[in-house]
């Protein structure tokens, strides 16, 4: 198996979804490491996001889905902020990376003990009932690449680097 079976074709479909997903979170990851914390909570969107609000928006989205709703754990108070790209006063960016990479790893845990893509959900969201496993895995795909995306602008904005 090549190295890039994971994103290929030929892959299962959990092992698919997974891949992608972790790719996306790696870029997202490589997005903010080398800012300096000002360059990291600079605002550069009318609504207020700066990239590591962004970062802490992921690894609240990461906990709401797979902790919370999918294996029904408590809410987590990481909502109160970060859930909203806000930023705490202790936050820096070597924390929030870290805040980011724990959740991403319970996420894969929590992932990878389901029996399968089709279960579902302990608990119901609010706007579709119990969702799969399938369902969260793509839904995270689509999150996390249309914020690696406005990494990928931010950052170009802020040193010029581009590229994955």
């Amino acid at each position: 198996m090549s190295a890039t079976d994971h994103l290929g074709a030929r892959a299962e479909e959990g092992p698919l979804l997974v891949g992608f997903l972790d790719w996306y979170r790696e870029i997202v990851e490589h997005k903010v490491t080398g800012l300096s914390l000002e360059e990291a909570t600079r605002i550069m969107t009318p609504t207020g996001m700066s990239p590591l609000g962004i970062v802490a928006h992921l690894a609240a989205v990461e906990t709401g889905w797979f902790v919370e709703d999918f294996a029904g754990g408590a809410a987590d108070p990481i909502w109160d902020d970060h859930g909203s790209f806000h930023l705490r006063a202790a936050d820096s960016v070597d924390s929030v990376l870290e805040e980011y990479r724990v959740a991403c790893a319970n996420s894969r845990a929590i992932a990878a003990a389901a029996p399968s893509l089709d279960t579902l959900s302990v608990a119901e969201d609010k706007y579709r009932g119990h969702v799969s496993l399938r369902w969260i895995l793509v839904h995270m795909i689509e999150e996390t690449a249309r914020h690696a995306g406005h990494l990928d602008v931010m950052r170009e904005q802020i040193d010029g680097q581009t590229g994955d």
